[in-house]
Order: structure tokens, then C-alpha cells, then sequence
């Protein structure tokens, strides 16, 4: 067994496949037929084999990859290379007979690219590969013009959409052929991933920059969507006969909550949990994006009660279980962000979970709140600024925390915030529990970015459909929970039935919908804190 235990089998609806998809076609059957092979080997080797060591996290994808590295003057040159590598727009008329590119030239454009130093030698070819192999402009105008002609002529409708194909023709950089057939290639897939990984970094970075860099980063992340549609996603389950290198890949990739040792490994593989994962047919064996569930008697408000150090329960009683807890998801291919994968995941796993146990009535997440103390200390700072004091608390708060700080200006609370040192506290921390409960109920569903909530946690859920139902104090104690969120987690739950009306209200209208608790946290912090 290569990779868990596959689920699903899906078959690719044949209506709907495009050129670039039929590449990804062409490397399943290989992935698939090599997956096949190492099923009938040796069996796999057990967990323990892999000893209690944790390997380094994953290097950055920046870094070279292969053994030998090229300097970005060693031939064959950047420039020639690209010419050869990228083929071409042929004419619209001859766009059907144009030959493919020969394989070994997207070969050779892999092997080049990897060898290269990380840094500027790659900018350098992604560059020179954004600017120079885009769209041609002349191509594009001409054919925009022919479209307005079309229009103004009143033509015959067959003409008018035969120059609209030929401008859409025409709006097709360059690159993206190139993208069309390394997608074809043996391991072709992958490497687009780790390309787009590379691409990001450097953007993030400023190594490269610009819009035609950022352009081609939104082309390719459009193609690798296609690509990794639901039809080519197989959900496999991790279990801890799973293979080693699966457990490890698991462990390494977990962002929200890390792997302590493969005691709790296993026991977040284990009884009352359940670990998923989507492969991609081209890709066997190589999680995306990992989903961990526990199953409980109840919709949990703390993270330690879940990943907590106790030996792993080898059984489990499905009669105590009636709510999953979605505590953790995890993207492990950092070329695949933006590409829609998350919420396709947790719609498969409720699914696959409802087959296994219907008795489960209750469908819920636990989730971090990143970016709230930033947001709050923030607030201080530009409050101080601006009116010389701060008004998010009232001021028999205020005179209290002030007591204990033995500040009357809000520096020291800034800095025991930003150094988690107020939990130390035991008074400082009852004191701040009301004000900082109903100041997160108001960054969740008050603070907007373009209309919508601007956490990227709150965000992502109420688009699935969720509703914000809980804020737990204290849910995560843990270093990094006390420092992104003052130690605050919360609550999405998915009522099935209302998901899809839930979702539409937040897209079309940008409304949040939240639970009593949360409203009532709201209104207190409009009646005693001003922003």
C-alpha cells in the first residue's frame, strides 16, 4: 500500500476535459500503473522502523533541487534555452496542425532549472520568462480590432464569434505552452508545483517582481486549478499501518498544530481521530492538503483536551461519538495556494464521516484566530497616536489593568501582550478576559477587508457556509496560541442543510452569520469600546 487507504476512485467527466487536462491524464495512467506496481511489493515496512526522530521541516522551495547546479551563464545559455523550451503561438488559422514541442525540450527546460543556483539565477529566468514569452500585443490589438468591426458591421453572428475566438486565441501567452507540456510530462506535474513554490517565494521576497511576473503566477495558477480539480483528487486515510514516509510527511506538513513525536503521532492517527488527505493521480502518494478530525461528545473548546500528551486509547466506543471536530488543515505544496482545495476536502470528509458513523450530529471546527494581538496592539499604538490615550476599554477597566501594570499609559500592556507575559498574572488575566472576548467577537465579524471578514481563517469558513458559533477563552495556552490570538480560539459550525444559503449570503451580500454568543459579544463592544 502506497499511501493510506484510498477512499475514492473518481473518474474524470470526459465532457469536460481540456487540452491541459488531458496532459494530467496522460501522467496518471503512468502514476496510477507505478502505484499498481508497488502495491503487489514488499509489504511496508512498520511505524517503528522509523525510530522517534523527526526529520527537518521541509527546505525552502526557493532552494536547488537536484545534485547539479548551473550558473546563470553556464551553457546552454538562459536565453537560448528559452527559445528553444518555449514553443511559438502558431498563426489561429494553422493552430490545429502545429506539431508538439519534442519532449526532450521541456526536459532539458526541468533539468536547466533545477540546476540553477536558489536566488538570483532563477529570478532571472523567471523574469526573463514573464517579460519576454507573454502575450504579443500586436497579435492581440489586431485581433481586437477585427472584433469591433465585426460589431460595428452588424455581421452575421458565425463571424462575430470567430473573432472573439481569435482574440481569445491571441490573449494566450506564450509561457502558458510551455506550462501545457511540462503538465504532460512524467513528473511534469510536480515540478509545475514546486515552480509556482519558487515563483511565490520570489514575489514575497521581491526577488522578482512586476506585472508581468505577477501576471504569469495568476496564469499558472489557473492551469495547476484545472489540474487539480476534485475529478483528479483521490481522499485517502491515514492510519498508523499507513506507510512511514506518509506518517512523516503528515507530521512535517502540520502548520496549525506540530507533531511532538510519533507517540502523539499515533494518537492523533489513532481512536476518536481521523487524519485525510487528497493525492493527485499524477502525484501518488504525496499528500496536498491533510485535514485532521476528532470525534467527540461535544463541540470542543479547547485545543488541549484534543492534542493533549496521553497515551493512545486502542479502542474506540462509536456510541459516545456524535460531533467532528475539524481542529487542523493543512496545505503541504506551497505552489498550490490559492488553487481551491480546502473546502472540496472538508465537503469529502463530511461525507465519507456521515457514511461511516450517521450517528454524528454535529459538524464543527476548532480553529486558531492568527493575527488578532497584532491587530489589537495595533489598535493601542494608533489610539495612543492619535488621541493620546486608548478607548477599547471602559474606564473601571482601564483603571484596573493600570493597577496591576502600574502603568497608566497602555506601553506596558503593549509590551506584556507582545511578549506573552501577562498570563503570568493571574489578576491581569481575569481582568482582560471580558474586554478581549467581546474586542475578537468584534475583529471575527466587524473587521472587514474589501467587505469581507479580515481573518483568513474566518474568511475561509463562512465561505464554505459555516456560521460563527463560538468563542472559547483560553482554547490554545500553548507559546504560539497566547502570541497569535491571546490565547482565544473559535468555533465555525457547518449545519449541512444551511451551508450552501450560508455561503451565498456571505459572497453576495458579504453578511457574517453567527450565534447568539457572538452577537451578544458584538453589542457589548459597541457599547464599550470605540475603534
Amino acid at each position: 500500500m502506497a499511501a493510506g487507504t484510498p477512499l475514492t476512485h473518481p473518474q474524470p467527466r470526459h465532457a469536460f476535459l481540456t487540452s491541459h487536462w488531458l496532459g494530467a491524464l496522460s501522467v496518471c495512467g503512468r502514476g496510477q500503473s507505478a502505484r499498481a506496481a508497488r502495491r503487489g511489493g514488499a509489504a511496508p515496512r512498520p511505524a517503528a522502523v522509523c525510530g522517534m526522530r523527526r526529520l527537518c521541516p521541509r527546505p525552502l522551495l526557493w532552494a536547488a533541487r537536484g545534485p547539479r547546479r548551473l550558473s546563470s551563464g553556464a551553457s546552454p545559455g538562459m536565453e537560448e534555452l528559452l527559445r528553444r523550451s518555449v514553443p511559438p503561438l502558431p498563426p489561429y488559422e494553422t493552430k490545429e496542425k502545429a506539431p508538439p514541442p519534442a519532449e526532450l525540450r521541456g526536459a532539458e527546460f526541468v533539468r536547466f532549472y533545477r540546476a540553477l543556483q536558489p536566488g538570483p539565477p532563477r529570478a532571472e529566468l523567471l523574469t526573463r520568462l514573464a517579460r519576454d514569452f507573454g502575450v504579443e500585443h500586436g497579435r492581440v490589438a489586431e485581433a481586437a480590432a477585427k472584433v469591433l468591426q465585426a460589431r460595428e458591421q452588424r455581421r452575421e453572428p458565425g463571424a462575430l464569434l470567430q473573432a472573439e475566438d481569435r482574440l481569445r486565441y491571441y490573449l494566450n501567452p506564450q509561457y502558458r505552452g510551455l506550462f501545457q507540456h511540462l503538465g504532460r510530462l512524467e513528473g511534469g506535474l510536480r515540478f509545475l508545483v514546486e515552480l509556482r513554490a519558487d515563483l511565490m517565494e520570489g514575489l514575497a521576497s521581491k526577488a522578482v517582481d512586476g506585472p508581468h511576473v505577477k501576471e504569469m503566477n495568476g496564469v499558472l495558477k489557473n492551469m495547476l486549478s484545472e489540474w487539480f480539480c476534485t475529478g483528479f483528487l483521490n481522499l485517502e486515510r491515514v492510519t498508523w499501518q499507513s506507510p512511514c514516509e506518509v506518517l512523516q510527511k503528515i507530521s512535517d506538513s502540520e502548520a496549525v498544530h506540530p507533531v511532538r513525536n510519533w507517540v502523539d503521532m499515533k494518537r492523533r492517527v489513532g481512536a476518536y481521530r481521523r487524519c485525510y488527505f487528497f493525492s493527485h493521480c499524477a502525484i501518488p502518494g504525496e499528500p496536498l492538503i491533510v485535514l485532521h478530525v476528532a470525534l467527540t461528545s461535544d463541540i470542543s473548546s479547547s485545543i488541549q483536551a484534543i492534542v493533549k500528551e496521553v497515551p493512545p486509547l486502542e479502542t474506540e466506543d462509536t456510541d459516545k461519538i456524535t460531533t467532528a471536530i475539524f481542529y487542523s488543515i493543512s496545505l503541504t505544496q506551497q505552489g498550490l495556494q490559492g488553487v481551491e482545495l480546502g473546502t472540496h476536502l472538508i465537503k469529502r470528509v463530511v461525507k465519507e464521516l456521515q457514511k461511516e458513523l450517521p450517528q454524528i450530529e454535529a459538524f464543527s471546527t476548532l480553529s486558531p484566530i492568527p493575527g488578532f494581538t497584532k491587530w489589537l496592539v495595533g489598535l493601542f499604538s494608533s489610539q495612543t497616536k492619535e488621541k493620546g490615550r486608548n478607548e477599547l476599554f471602559t474606564e473601571s477597566e482601564w483603571q484596573e489593568i493600570s493597577e496591576i501594570t502600574g502603568d497608566p499609559t497602555s506601553d506596558t500592556l503593549k509590551k506584556l501582550l507582545n511578549t506573552n507575559e501577562w498570563v503570568r498574572s493571574e489578576k491581569l488575566t481575569e481582568v482582560l478576559h471580558s474586554p478581549l472576548m467581546r474586542l475578537c467577537a468584534w475583529y471575527l465579524y466587524g473587521e472587514k477587508h474589501r467587505g469581507y471578514a479580515l481573518n483568513p481563517v474566518a474568511n475561509f469558513h463562512l465561505q464554505n457556509g459555516s456560521v460563527l458559533w463560538r468563542i472559547n477563552w483560553m482554547g490554545d495556552t500553548s507559546p504560539r496560541g497566547i502570541g497569535a490570538s491571546c490565547g482565544m480560539m473559535v468555533n465555525y459550525r457547518y449545519f449541512l442543510e444551511e451551508t450552501a444559503s450560508n455561503s451565498a449570503l456571505y459572497l453576495g451580500s458579504k453578511q457574517v452569520r453567527a450565534s447568539e454568543q457572538v452577537l451578544a459579544l458584538v453589542a457589548q463592544f459597541q457599547q464599550n469600546s470605540k475603534l
